[in-house]
C-alpha cells in the first residue's frame, strides 16, 4: 500500500487542495476547463497533462511605497516558509472569479485571498484599486512531488491596510523598501540563514519589479501596463 494522497498534509491545506477548483487555461490564457488544486500542483500531472492554471500575485504597497512581503506558512504544501510578495493564489472556477471583463474575476480573487491569508478587510482593498500590470507564464518545481505551472496576473495596489495574518497561510510579514529588498535578495543568493524566495517572486523581481516600483512612485504606472503580452519566463 502506498501513502494516501494526502498523507502528512495539514488538515486546512488538505481541504483546500481537494475542494478548490483552479481554472485551467492554455498558453494564450483561454479557459479550457478546471481541476482540483491538488492535481494542478502535482508535478507528475503538470508534466504528463501539461496542466496550466490561472494565478495572481498581489504587490501591496503602503503610502510610503514600501512593499508588504509574506513568509508562507510551514504547513503549505508548496514552497513552505518561503518569502514572497504580498499574496499569491488562484482565481477559482466560480462565476465571480471567471469574469474576464477588466480582469474582474482575478481582482475579485485577489480581494478574497488578501482577507483569507492576511485578514485584510475587503473595504481596505477595493477591487477597482488593483492595477493589473502584466502576465507571466512559468513552471517551477517545489520538491520532487509538488510544483507550479501558472499563468500569473501581476497586480499592484497602494493602500494603508491593517493586516492580521492567518497562521494556516502565513508565518510572518514585513514591509520593505527597495534597499531592504535588495538585501533580502543578497541573503537568499548567499544562502544566509536559510532564507528562500519563491520562484515566481524572483522572476518578477528580476524582470519587472524595480522599474514598476519607480513608475508607481512617479505616478506613471499606466505607462508600463502591458496586458497583451504573456511573458514566458524561466
Amino acid at each position: 500500500m502506498g501513502d494516501a494522497p494526502d498523507a502528512g498534509m495539514d488538515a486546512v491545506q488538505r481541504r483546500l487542495m481537494f475542494e478548490d477548483e483552479c481554472i485551467l487555461v492554455d498558453e494564450s490564457d483561454r479557459v479550457v476547463g478546471h481541476d482540483s488544486k491538488y492535481n494542478c500542483h502535482l508535478m507528475e500531472k503538470i508534466e504528463k497533462d501539461n496542466l496550466l492554471h490561472r494565478a495572481f500575485s498581489v504587490f501591496l504597497f503602503n503610502s510610503k511605497y514600501e512593499l508588504l512581503l509574506q513568509q508562507r506558512s510551514g504547513t503549505k504544501v508548496t514552497f513552505p516558509l518561503v518569502w514572497t510578495n504580498t499574496c499569491c493564489s488562484h482565481p477559482l472556477y466560480r462565476e465571480s472569479e471567471l469574469i474576464e471583463d477588466d480582469y474582474l474575476g482575478v481582482r475579485n480573487a485577489a480581494q478574497r485571498k488578501l482577507f483569507d491569508e492576511l485578514g485584510i478587510a475587503a473595504e481596505d482593498v477595493p477591487v477597482d484599486q488593483f492595477t493589473p500590470l502584466g502576465r507571466i507564464l512559468y513552471k517551477a518545481p517545489s520538491d520532487g512531488k509538488w510544483g507550479e505551472h501558472e499563468l500569473d496576473y501581476l497586480l499592484f495596489i497602494v493602500r494603508d491596510v491593517s493586516a492580521h495574518p492567518n497562521p494556516d497561510e502565513v508565518a510572518d510579514i514585513k514591509y520593505v523598501n527597495r534597499d531592504q529588498l535588495k538585501e533580502l535578495l543578497r541573503k537568499a543568493d548567499a544562502g544566509e540563514g536559510g532564507l528562500k524566495l519563491s520562484p515566481w517572486f524572483r522572476l518578477v523581481v528580476d524582470n519587472f519589479l524595480f522599474k514598476w516600483w519607480d513608475h508607481l512612485e512617479n505616478g506613471t504606472l499606466k505607462e508600463v501596463i502591458d496586458m497583451k503580452t504573456i511573458h514566458k519566463l524561466t
